[in-house]
């Protein structure tokens, strides 16, 4: 089952990559060229060329009209582009890298997808790749197949010689992107794929990040390169600060404004256990845990147990966000200490422990180090007990 569950992740990663992307020297042009050879499309069939948003809503780029088993798209524009062929009529739609170059398509009436593109450097990378894709896609088929029916067989051999080769298949799937693109360092298209492996929550992001180092130069003071290492350089904060706050780790010291508008600092707060609980006044969730957190602090602060609240108030839809934060103090009858940046998610103690979500909270010991984090109810009682106790 785990292996079933990490090729489904797997494929997951791989189908937003083909999503997103299916040598002979490129005629370069002041604008593009596309040249759709539509064999079997009737007369008068409407073609669209869309593109994405950073939300990942389409947007109409430009249509055509199927004439004579033919359409054209003409245009320019700054770097090349991912977008994404429609046809009326025709299932799937046709990943395509439009650059100022001339681009040749011959379409498959029954399925775009399966659709020729070439003219350009790039469009054979994204084209080399997606047959990869698919493959691995249409293996990951066959053996789920083929492992279903060995367990309705209570083929116990076979089932373990299946879920080894579907293992094999996971590690082939996740390293044939960074492999792809060592091979192809010069092509463009390794910026979008390694754009599009960004957006995976799943994805090995210190391997993605080693893997854009080796890339050619040009690519990376290209507008996607520089834009790429961007977004590099913010996730590799949020990786540091997650190997900040990992358990073993010292908590790292942060002062804020209190309610009073006195700065306050975590290690002047320090007890023999030390919590640490992010919240704010509009977070339902939060309000609803607060009651526990009172429970544990009236049995337990006698004993050691001190507690700073780090409220992430400061949205905007609050009108007045300290009013609202001192309301919810007040209201909630948090009598322990209490600082903020009224700075919601912004702010620079939410940034230095990576808080995502709240409610959030670390555990620390007496000499600061984060022993236990996200507990709450009974578990966070259990765990300040165990540790005071």
């Amino acid at each position: 089952m785990k292996n079933v569950y990490s090729m489904k992740i797997i494929i997951k990663f791989l189908v937003i990559i083909l999503l997103f992307t299916s040598c002979k020297p490129e005629a370069k042009t002041d604008g593009y060229v596309i040249n759709g050879n539509a064999k079997g499309i009737y007369n008068g069939i409407r073609v669209f060329l869309k593109t994405l948003d950073q939300s990942n809503k389409q947007i109409d780029i430009d249509t055509a009209i199927v004439m004579n088993e033919k359409f054209t798209f003409k245009g320019k524009v700054s770097g090349p582009e991912m977008c994404f062929l429609y046809i009326n009529s025709v299932n799937g739609n046709l990943p395509v890298i439009i650059e100022n170059s001339e681009i040749n398509i011959d379409i498959d009436k029954d399925n775009l997808t399966a659709s020729k593109v070439s003219g350009t450097n790039t469009n054979e990378a994204l084209n080399t790749f997606s047959v990869k894709m698919k493959e691995l896609i249409e293996k990951r088929r066959n053996l789920n197949l083929s492992l279903r029916e060995a367990a309705q067989a209570n083929d116990n051999e076979k089932t373990t010689a299946l879920n080894t080769e579907l293992s094999n298949l996971n590690l082939e799937a996740t390293n044939f992107p960074f492999e792809f693109i060592n091979n192809n360092r010069d092509n463009y298209y390794s910026l979008i794929l390694m754009e599009s492996m960004l957006k995976n929550k799943n994805a090995d992001f210190q391997k993605i990040i080693n893997t854009y180092q080796n890339i050619d130069e040009n690519l990376k003071t290209s507008v996607k390169g520089n834009e790429i290492s961007a977004q590099i350089e913010s996730i590799q904060k949020i990786l540091e600060a997650q190997k900040r706050t990992e358990i073993g780790e010292f908590a790292p010291d942060f002062s804020a404004p209190t309610p009073e508008g006195k700065m306050l600092s975590l290690k002047e707060v320090k007890g023999k256990i030390t919590l640490i609980d992010f919240w704010a006044a509009w977070c339902g969730p939060c309000r609803r845990e607060n009651p526990n957190i009172v429970k544990a602090y009236e049995k337990y602060h006698d004993k050691g147990l001190e507690i700073i609240g780090v409220s992430l108030d400061g949205n905007m839809r609050q009108t007045d966000p300290k009013a609202a934060w001192v309301k919810a103090i007040e209201d909630d009858k948090l009598t322990w200490h209490q600082v903020s940046n009224l700075n919601y998610f912004n702010g620079p103690i939410a940034k230095m422990y990576n808080i995502q979500s709240i409610p959030s909270s670390f555990i620390l010991d007496a000499d600061g180090k984060i022993v236990a984090k996200n507990l709450r109810g009974p578990a966070l009682e259990a765990k300040i007990a165990e540790l005071l106790n």
